[in-house]
């Protein structure tokens, strides 16, 4: 049943008959009146009584009555809520990321946007590693991934952000003699703390591995069992300077040299990203000062 003739048929009950709620519609006569016999023809009932001046339901008008407003009201709440995404007003994002930038940076994105967009939601799956944040995107469990760019992403959308500096944290009885910044060689010769069953991570930190990994004491996924080993002087750990600061302020932080960073960014899904998918990336380049790239635009 097309939605335009139960439209039509609820004019016609409002107005009383066709010439006014013709009018209402802006449409002719002959036309409204073709439309109610198509109704009828379609629904296999009368819906009018026509004998009197005024046009009257039928029992199956008046069911239909009922039938057909409680349909537009559907419809109307349906376009309200499709406006309020539209506009921002409503809505999610589902962003994906690992343990890698489950802090730095989701937690100032998810910040900046909730500032900005009080009304939208952000979720955030949680995945083992990059190449679980690319089946995410693809099964359209998210959006947005937020990963090391230094892998190919390709066929998704990269959206450059910044470059992380990492750092090694050390509880203060293993920090007695380390220079600042520390040689990589000197690294290896201490106990460490760290995510080697991702490969991403594994490959950045190898040149702070000893050979056969013998200074890799725990080999932990978790970031806060890490933190936590970490502060009770098991070993020392290799996080962003962000996440140090933040998650392990009673360890003593020092460079690496030569630097160890990561550059980092979001991917995007392919097709048209949804208005809260489109707002988190502006957001994004606004936060950490990145032009917009048309390369990785949506228009």
């Amino acid at each position: 049943m097309d939605l335009h003739l139960v439209t039509y048929f609820v004019a016609v009950v409002d107005h009383g008959g066709i010439t006014k709620a013709a009018q209402s519609l802006y449409i002719s006569q002959p036309s409204l009146s073709q439309a109610i016999r198509t109704l009828e023809r379609r629904l296999g009932v009368t819906l009018f009584d026509r004998t009197g001046r005024r046009l009257e339901l039928t029992e199956a008008g008046r069911t239909l009555d009922t039938a057909a407003r409680r349909i537009l009201a559907d419809v109307a709440r349906a376009k309200a809520k499709v406006e309020a995404v539209r506009t921002l007003e409503s809505g999610r994002v589902d962003v994906v990321t690992y343990a890698a930038f489950s802090i730095d940076p989701l937690v100032t994105l998810t910040r900046e946007f909730r500032d900005r967009f009080p009304n939208l939601t952000v979720r955030i799956v949680a995945v083992d590693g990059p190449g679980a944040v690319a089946t995410a995107l693809r099964r359209g469990d998210a959006e947005v991934g937020v990963v090391d760019l230094s892998a190919d992403h390709a066929p998704f959308t990269t959206v450059p952000l910044g470059t992380q500096e990492l750092v090694l944290a050390l509880p203060p009885a293993l920090a007695d003699g380390v220079p600042d910044p520390v040689p990589r060689e000197q690294v290896r010769a201490l106990p460490l703390v760290v995510d080697m069953g991702d490969q991403s991570t594994a490959a950045l930190l190898a040149d702070l591995v000893a050979p056969g990994a013998s200074n890799i004491v725990v080999d932990c996924s978790h970031p806060t069992a890490t933190w936590e080993l970490v502060d009770r002087g098991a070993g020392g750990t290799v996080v962003p300077r962000a996440v140090a600061d933040g998650q392990l302020p009673r360890t003593v932080q020092f460079s690496i040299d030569p630097p160890l960073t990561r550059e980092y960014g979001l991917v995007l899904r392919s097709g048209r990203p949804s208005p809260a998918a489109m707002a988190f990336v502006a957001v994004a380049r606004g936060v950490f000062g990145r032009p917009a790239d048309p390369h990785t635009d949506h228009e």
